[in-house]
């Protein structure tokens, strides 16, 4: 076996019970359905980008221990804007104390606040929209159309954005996904900064709804994609709650009842870092069994539920995964 690094012996050791000693249970489960030859989809929600969950996720995709991404819009975008406007983000140590008319004062300064964290409006989200308006526009006029993630993975590999880059290239986990060309699905992308911008030009008549590919045709995709491996194992591994943990894992379902596809593998693991409160009915805060119920997982798919941060827990996941 892999010889492991300090921070894996050290949650080994010291993580022994609770949601510790679920963390490590989850974390063996989901390097063993690596070692079966299985292929793990994780799911972002949350603003994980803005928390640089890319400084550690990035080496996770470069080492393949991930094979395809779902992910919120505002993940997809946060992470490109960090790695443009990086040096003009600004940390509110004390937001639990900040007055409306403190928050007013930071968006008359531009300054849009994610917890502790501020985006900048015009270096992060207006440095990127030219570039981008200019993807959307060059497809449309060749009668194309993309996801997407597509379109910023294009973004990303055409060099156009070098001149501004604020971190090192090998913290931004879209650019390692661009690179690798990784499958992704980003349901729910009208909710995001860049589809915003995006149904702006499209309300004005400036371009066609069309030329960017609907949530549909992701959950079509993610069909064939997941057809097309799940003969060993795909795995699942959730980093919060809402869309884009509950979208992708519906494919199984759809394939099995509504497609009759009745051969359908199961999920071959689950995993959700979550603080949502089963009680309030959320199906974010649902526990993996309810997931049999409605034909997701098996009786008999490893399940992991950690009530924590996952900004603390996903990279100590990570962390032992890369053996650090």
């Amino acid at each position: 076996m892999t010889n492991k690094g300090e921070i894996s012996k050290f949650i080994e050791k010291y993580y022994l019970h609770f949601n510790a000693a679920t963390l490590v249970d989850a974390a063996k489960s989901y390097e063993h359905q690596l070692e079966l030859g299985h292929k793990m989809l994780v799911s972002l929600a949350g603003a994980m980008s803005t928390a640089e969950i890319g400084k550690i996720f990035a080496e996770v995709i470069r080492q393949d221990k991930v094979q395809i991404i779902s992910c919120t819009g505002a993940n997809l975008e946060e992470d490109v804007m960090n790695l443009v406007a990086h040096s003009h983000y600004e940390r509110i140590p004390n937001y639990r104390d900040l007055t409306p008319e403190d928050e007013w004062g930071l968006l008359e300064r531009g300054l849009n606040r994610v917890t502790d964290t501020c985006i900048p409006e015009e270096e992060a989200f207006r440095r990127l929209q030219g570039h981008i308006v200019e993807l959307w526009q060059s497809a449309e006029s060749k009668g194309e159309r993309y996801f997407p993630h597509e379109y910023m993975y294009q973004l990303l590999l055409s060099g156009v954005l070098e001149q501004y880059y604020e971190i090192d290239l090998k913290d931004s986990w879209m650019f390692a996904a661009a690179k690798a060309n990784l499958p992704m699905v980003v349901p729910g992308w009208e909710d995001s900064t860049m589809g915003n911008i995006f149904a702006s030009y499209v309300i004005k008549g400036e371009l066609k709804a069309s030329t960017v590919k609907s949530g549909i045709e992701y959950m079509t995709f993610l069909a064939d994609w997941y057809t097309d491996n799940a003969q060993k194992g795909i795995g699942f591994f959730q980093i919060g709650g809402g869309i884009a943990g509950d979208f992708p894992i519906c494919v199984v379902p759809m394939l099995a009842q509504d497609l009759e596809r009745h051969d359908t593998p199961f999920w071959s693991y689950f995993c959700q870092i979550s603080d949502s409160t089963t009680s309030y009915g959320s199906y974010s805060g649902a526990v993996p069994n309810e997931k049999i119920t409605w034909g997701k997982l098996d009786i008999n798919t490893p399940k992991f539920v950690i009530e924590s941060d996952a900004t603390i827990v996903a990279p100590l996941i990570f962390a032992y995964l890369l053996n650090y």
